[in-house]
């Protein structure tokens, strides 16, 4: 007999606020009649500088169906926060997982960058990737490479070799669920080997905590910018004057901006206007 469901709690504390901050989300998507294109990561949305889905769709869930299978991986994942004889633990498993959260979804964007711009797919630019699915892929890796002894449990009777779920849930989840994003989760993967083989190393509490203050601060301000949602205590001032005169530049998309000064002689007018094309294109 298993042990009763608040000890497992107390044993996974990190895992089980993960699960809960996730179903919770879900719950109010589901409330609201949120669609995936509101929440979800596309190359389009990005470029537009709705930056801050790649936190809102990582943790962000549509189907109940989709929501379950990660949410069942990642509670049998959450032995990694009792490994810190193997450099995991709490704290790490904190740590990792936010990287996992911000390069996984990074790395996504690259991936469809490289094929729209190399390979003129265009099926790309609208792709649109929701769920935690990268963060389970991730650390499925970093386990089958720290533990590859261990077993994952799905659903509660599904059991599968750790040293081969990975690429077993990679294959059977892009047969069972077609619409499910390949890349996401070939992402998470190559995260989590680059963990789990040191490439990414070295995060400690205050790089944690200063990290997670710049993606709250990124978040905020791109959700602003980009629209979606209306801080009325947030005004964000145009760095440049409106009263003051700006000068194009040809071919550089650049602007001058000069103050004006009353010169007689247009020639020396001329040479200043010279003088400062100089020093703004060296810049």
């Amino acid at each position: 007999m298993g042990k009763p469901l608040f000890y497992e709690i107390l044993e996974k504390p990190a895992t089980s606020c993960i699960i809960g901050i996730c179903s919770g989300i879900w719950f109010y998507i589901q409330k609201k009649n949120i669609g995936y294109q509101h929440v979800g990561l596309s190359y389009e949305t990005a470029i537009e500088g709705h930056h801050w889905r790649v936190i809102s769709s990582a943790f962000s869930h549509i189907s109940v169906l989709h929501l379950v299978f990660n949410m069942s991986a990642l509670w049998s994942l959450g032995v990694i926060e009792q490994l810190d004889h193997l450099g995991l633990g709490v704290a790490n498993y904190l740590h990792y997982t936010l990287v996992l959260v911000v390069v996984s979804g990074l790395l996504v964007l690259g991936m469809y960058h490289f094929l729209i711009q190399r390979f003129k797919i265009e099926y790309f630019r609208r792709v649109t990737a929701v769920g935690y699915s990268c963060v389970v892929f991730g650390w499925m890796t970093i386990l089958s490479v720290k533990q590859p002894s261990s077993k994952l449990n799905l659903f509660g009777f599904l059991s599968l070799p750790i040293s081969f779920a990975p690429f077993e849930s990679l294959i059977f989840t892009s047969i069972i669920v077609p619409q499910a994003s390949f890349l996401g989760h070939l992402s998470g993967i190559i995260v989590g080997y680059a963990i789990a083989w040191g490439l990414i190393h070295g995060m400690t509490n205050y790089w944690a905590v200063s990290t997670l203050g710049w993606i709250a601060v990124v978040f905020i301000f791109s959700l602003k910018l980009s629209g979606a949602y209306d801080f009325s205590f947030l005004e964000i001032e145009p760095v440049t004057d409106p009263s003051l005169p700006s000068v194009p530049f040809i071919g550089n998309g650049r602007t001058l901006q000069m103050n004006t000064v009353p010169v007689e002689d247009k020639k020396v007018n001329l040479m200043m206007l010279s003088q400062s094309n100089v020093v703004t294109t060296g810049g």
